[in-house]
């Protein structure tokens, strides 16, 4: 076991800690302990999403186990978050933009599958990344919002619950534009592979035909 598979491991076994935080049986509720021990605990568990891949990449460690493991905890992690936010915090997080969040999720890993079976991958765009980093802040600022409206840093208030809802509904934009990336790149990939195959079935016909 590397240490990047490692990390990623650590952070699949951040997910039920993170749910039990959200728990009613967290004993430190009130005052914004649990807020902001599962806001920590999420952007801990965001920041070795970047770590164990940069690692992997940088000192030559890519596996087998660490394909399959790295996007499986980057999906279980935010089906779990957004899936929790909408029983902790209802107002801010509704169902139909948790199942757009995680039926984007599905939609791309069942590209990811179709597009390895045909012998290409389709590499993450800047929307991919952006989505990600939306996503990081509407489950953050949701959970925030459970508890404060807003902060009062002397003379300025910060909206944490006007954030929230406008955090969130960017990431289901975000989510559907991306899908729409997505698929037209893979689009492209899957009709370019198709061609390779009716050229490559054409010039073996003409072989055949020549030889006999």
């Amino acid at each position: 076991m590397n240490l990047p598979n490692s990390i990623t491991l650590t952070r699949i076994a951040m997910i039920p800690l993170f749910l039990w935080i959200l728990s009613p049986h967290f004993p430190w509720q009130g005052h914004g302990a649990q807020e902001l021990a599962a806001s920590v605990l999420f952007v801990l568990a965001s920041i070795t999403d970047g770590l164990d891949g940069y690692l992997a990449r940088k000192h030559g460690l890519i596996t087998t186990m660490g394909m399959l493991l790295d996007p499986l905890a980057d999906k279980i992690m935010v089906t779990a978050a957004f899936v929790a936010l909408v029983a902790y915090n209802p107002d801010v997080v509704k169902v139909w933009i948790v199942v757009v969040i995680i039926g984007r999720e599905f939609l791309i890993s069942g590209l990811r599958s179709i597009a390895a079976s045909e012998g290409f991958t389709i590499t993450a765009s800047e929307l991919g990344k952006l989505k990600t980093v939306v996503q990081i802040v509407a489950v953050v600022s949701a959970v925030l919002a459970h508890r404060w409206e807003h902060w009062q840093i002397g003379l300025v208030a910060i909206p944490v619950r006007w954030y929230a809802v406008a955090a969130i509904y960017f990431a289901a934009a975000v989510a559907v534009i991306s899908a729409v990336d997505y698929f037209i790149g893979f689009w492209k990939q899957i009709d370019h592979a198709a061609k390779d195959r009716r050229k490559a079935a054409v010039l073996s016909r003409g072989k055949s035909v020549r030889i006999s």
